[in-house]
């Protein structure tokens, strides 16, 4: 079964940085591409950024554009989210997930990992 785990978060300083990993495992993952969410607790959960299967193609949320950069490495099966200039906003549950197949910017995800918190003071 396929099994996602994130890992990375903590508290960091608005301005701070942080990077976000999600390792991957049971089964091959050609094909399939990778995002991160995120969800305040009593919020819907929202889409952060999308990376395809090659590594080609991103597509990201327009509040992190320029701040936040999606990246994969197939050999380890994992998926990382860098976070730069962070602020307090940016506090949430990190979720990884994974769907195969394009187009990138669909939210149609069917593997979630349990997600980790980032916290960002003022």
């Amino acid at each position: 079964q396929v099994r996602l785990v994130e890992s990375g978060g903590g508290l960091v300083q608005a301005g701070g940085s942080l990077r976000l990993s999600c390792a991957a495992s049971g089964r091959t993952f050609s094909g399939y591409a990778m995002g991160w969410f995120r969800q305040v607790s009593g919020k819907e959960r929202e889409f952060v950024a999308a990376i395809d299967w090659s590594g080609d193609s991103t597509y990201y949320a327009d509040f992190v554009k320029g701040r936040f950069t999606i990246s994969r490495d197939n050999a380890k099966n994992t998926v990382y989210l860098q976070m730069n200039s962070l602020k307090p906003e940016d506090t949430a549950v990190y979720y990884c997930a994974t769907r195969f197949g394009p187009p990138i910017e669909s939210r149609a995800y069917g593997y979630w990992g349990q997600g980790t918190q980032v916290t960002v003071s003022s």
